[in-house]
């Protein structure tokens, strides 16, 4: 008889393992890089503006695990592969950096994000030690190198042998997004993310797509997906791209980029000795093209790894006690004392006209206007992608179909490319006449229409 490992969930209630599935994730669980994502918050600085918003990685790893479990029983796979799904599912943000996908930005071009880290912390689990000491625990189900390479291969998005096993970890209806949208509304004390889970799982099933099985829905699931993708949206349009999120993650960004740049001065030299301050040096190097990103991957791994949310608080709080009104110090008072930007937000059909105002003030005022002082953030964006791997439907008939050929609904939003825009500007510049008089040529130019705006800003 099965025994059961409960984790108690404020968004799934109570998460059930049995005894074999514990045996299969609790060695990862237990590893420091898993450890070290409860260290790591979810939504980056998004607690700043929905005060709930503080889980992390690790309860969204969690939560992604069981769901996913939840796909495999439902579906009928086999334990090995539920094994696999499980495994994957838990590691899939293994990677991730500190304020998650904020740091991200840090980087020219963001050309180095998370999953660019996540092979070097799976290859610190890919050991024979390792392996040894996992399949004591699990005599009947082990993992070998092949079966971890599946593992990883679901993870990093490759093709897979058995593609049923990669649509749980990532597709347009995965694991991962199922519990965000469900957790992350949870804990911003919001509704736009729920729909309903319980049914949308017993809607899934196995179809046939070509020479592949891939997970889809019966037709019963076309509105509970409908649903889903309409959360979805909402909450990308008020949540994940709130205005007033994104200008506080601006300025977080700035404020590393910056002193990354200033690190050889020697009010910074014992900021350049900690963990975090090692890595801004790779990342002025890498940034400045003397290391390739090869190599900054490597040289930077063993700090990386070591970090989360804390380093760069205390960063900031040393920052604003420097007080030296260098950059670096002005843009942490203002993350440490939460003075957030002065919003406006701009029609996106008339940015034509707008782009130049704003270069040519910021260019005419360069001298006394830094540019973190003003900044044009716009946020495209794509509810659902209907082109290339659809969510598909089995009918009463065995037919199958992309979905937005079968919803009305999920055509009309199906591959559109959404657009909002915005201006932030500190408001320690916002009581100069030049300024203020550029702001109401600014404002008397745009006038955003209603479709544009999120309810929260």
């Amino acid at each position: 008889m099965n025994t059961y490992h409960v984790i108690k969930d404020p968004v799934h209630g109570t998460m059930q393992f049995t005894d074999q599935e514990d045996s299969w994730v609790k060695p990862f669980i237990n590893s420091p890089h898993f450890q070290r994502l409860r260290h790591i918050k979810q939504l980056g600085m998004g607690d700043f503006i929905f005060p709930g918003a503080v889980h992390t990685r690790f309860n969204h790893c969690l939560g992604c695990c069981y769901v996913g479990s939840q796909i495999a029983h439902k579906i009928g796979l086999a334990d090995e592969e539920r094994q696999l799904v499980m495994i994957a599912c838990l590691l899939h943000d293994i990677g991730h950096g500190p304020f998650s996908h904020t740091f991200e930005d840090i980087f020219q071009g963001k050309s180095i994000r998370h999953e660019d880290w996540t092979p070097f912390f799976l290859a610190d689990y890919r050991t024979s030690a390792f392996f040894e000491e996992y399949n004591r625990h699990n005599p009947r189900y082990t993992l070998t190198p092949s079966k971890f390479a599946q593992i990883e291969d679901m993870i990093m998005h490759r093709s897979s042998a058995k593609r049923v096993l990669a649509d749980i970890v990532s597709s347009q209806m995965d694991a991962d997004r199922l519990d965000y949208l469900l957790r992350d509304s949870h804990f911003c004390g919001v509704t736009y993310g729920q729909f309903d889970f319980r049914w949308m799982l017993h809607c899934m099933a196995i179809v046939q797509s070509g020479e592949s099985e891939r997970l889809g829905v019966t037709h019963k699931g076309i509105g509970v997906v409908e649903h889903y993708l309409m959360a979805r949206r909402l909450m990308i349009r008020n949540i994940y791209f709130s205005y007033k999120k994104l200008a506080l993650e601006f300025l977080l960004v700035q404020l590393l980029s910056n002193l990354s740049t200033q690190l050889d001065q020697a009010a910074y030299a014992a900021i350049k000795q900690t963990r975090l301050g090692k890595l801004l040096s790779l990342v002025n190097d890498f940034n400045q093209k003397t290391l390739s990103k090869a190599v900054f991957l490597e040289k930077g791994y063993p700090i990386y790894k070591e970090l989360g949310d804390y380093d760069i608080c205390s960063l900031i709080k040393t920052l604003t006690d420097i007080n030296d009104n260098s950059p670096a110090s002005q843009i942490a008072q203002r993350l440490h004392y939460r003075t957030i930007p002065k919003i406006i937000r701009l029609d996106f059909m008339n940015m034509g006209e707008l782009e130049p105002l704003i270069a040519n003030f910021k260019a005419t005022h360069a001298k006394s206007i830094q540019p973190w002082q003003i900044a044009l953030i716009k946020t495209p964006h794509q509810s659902y992608v209907a082109e290339g791997d659809p969510i598909l439907v089995i009918n009463e008939h065995g037919a199958v179909n992309p979905i937005n050929e079968m919803s009305f609904m999920i055509h009309a939003i199906s591959d559109k490319h959404e657009q909002t825009a915005f201006l932030c500007i500190d408001r320690g510049i916002m009581e100069r006449e030049e300024v203020g008089e550029w702001v109401k040529k600014i404002m008397h130019s745009t006038a955003p229409s209603t479709f544009d705006m999120p309810l929260h800003n």
